[in-house]
């Protein structure tokens, strides 16, 4: 996927300037594809020259206080609606956290493993905290029958899932660290 069907399904969603547009990204988006604000930016650019989305029309000159605002033109939701169909292959896990665990497998340097695994689960533990305030905030009282807020909501939960099975994961292997005899 590219950040291109990132940026379309949040103007699809609602309208909005570069930074309205970044700080979705910042808030929900970007939990599982993030962007930074610059490359939000050059993928406007992007996406309007290729006639994807239009400018809105300015009341004055583009300022701070009066951004430019950019919305999906119909070629821009063909594009997205053709692309939601399109079959798309698993994307490789890349963890930098898996590679660290065959690196002390290889050094025997578990005590280290075990300072970056202690890290990491904090961070995940972390991330599970945010997303069960955002299910409690934007969730708690969701009518089955809004198909936009089951759907939004569904992708929450693969966040939460992710998070508890790193959770479990990392519990897992600072257990067998513990089983281990000392290097």
């Amino acid at each position: 996927m590219s950040l291109k069907f990132a940026i379309l399904t949040s103007l699809t969603e609602r309208a909005g300037s570069g930074i309205e547009l970044a700080r979705r990204f910042d808030k929900s988006i970007g939990y599982f594809w993030p962007a930074t604000h610059q490359q939000i930016y050059r993928e406007l650019d992007r996406l309007g020259e290729s006639g994807l989305i239009r400018e809105l029309p300015l009341e004055g000159a583009p300022s701070r206080g009066n951004p430019r605002r950019f919305e999906v033109t119909e070629d821009g939701r063909g594009l997205l609606a053709e692309w939601i169909g399109l079959d798309d292959d698993p994307e490789p896990m890349r963890s930098s956290l898996a590679v660290r665990v065959r690196a002390a497998a290889a050094t025997g340097r578990t005590g280290d493993l075990r300072h970056a695994l202690a890290h990491h689960r904090c961070g995940r533990q972390e991330n599970l905290r945010r997303y069960r305030a955002i299910e409690e905030q934007d969730f708690a009282s969701l009518d089955p029958s809004d198909v936009r807020g089951a759907l939004q909501h569904q992708v929450l939960k693969l966040g939460i899932q992710a998070e508890q099975s790193w959770l479990g994961w990392c519990d897992e292997v600072l257990e067998m660290l513990d089983r281990l005899p000392a290097s």
